[in-house]
């Protein structure tokens, strides 16, 4: 199966958003509480309906980026937040996306790529990210499904592909996890490498 804009589109149109828990989620608002500096350039690949993006820009954070390859996804968060903020929200592909951030969030969106397609991801990530930046969120700690997302799997799956790329600040249970998922999670924290 092919996990490309069609699937998600149709996931969107059929309400097949099993990952949507409707709120932010509580381990990344505990982390969005302590930043600081509100100028700081934040994306949100997969956002799907975008809460946390939400809570960040009524914190003050309005250098937040989202990004979604489904349309309905897109149409959603837009529906819901300030019309300043619609230019901030882009619809796309976020492998194709060309720009460059101080932080990025991680909420289920490298679960719904299949393992083979992770290394493409970390450099991704290590190309959007400035000098210092950050790649923080949550990750599943188990090893879920093998034909169709999410896809999980461990800390011993997880550090060799960042590894080249991220210095690995963190990565534990989760202890903010939502219910259903508590003990199935990692909260995560990485540094962006230097270039070679």
């Amino acid at each position: 199966m092919i996990f490309d804009k069609k699937y998600w589109s149709d996931r969107w149109i059929n309400e097949q958003t099993g990952w949507d828990i409707g709120e932010i989620s509580p381990a990344l608002k505990y982390y969005i509480d302590q930043l600081q500096d509100k100028e700081i350039g934040i994306l949100i690949p997969g956002c799907g309906n975008g809460y946390e993006a939400e809570y960040l820009w009524s914190q003050g954070f309005h250098n937040t980026y989202v990004i979604d390859i489904a349309e309905k996804a897109v149409m959603n968060l837009k529906a819901r937040v300030s019309t300043d903020f619609h230019s901030n929200i882009i619809l796309g592909d976020f492998f194709d996306h060309q720009e460059n951030y101080d932080l990025i969030l991680e909420q289920t969106f490298f679960c719904t790529l299949p393992p083979n397609d992770r290394p493409s991801y970390v450099e991704k990530m290590h190309a959007l990210l400035n000098t210092g930046g950050r790649l923080v969120g949550l990750l599943f700690s188990i090893p879920l499904y093998k034909d169709h997302p999410p896809f999980g799997g461990t800390k011993e799956d997880y550090i060799p592909i960042f590894n080249p790329y991220f210095e690995v600040i963190s990565m534990e249970i989760s202890d903010k996890s939502i219910k259903p998922r508590l003990g199935n999670e990692y909260f995560f924290e990485m540094e962006k490498r230097m270039e070679n």
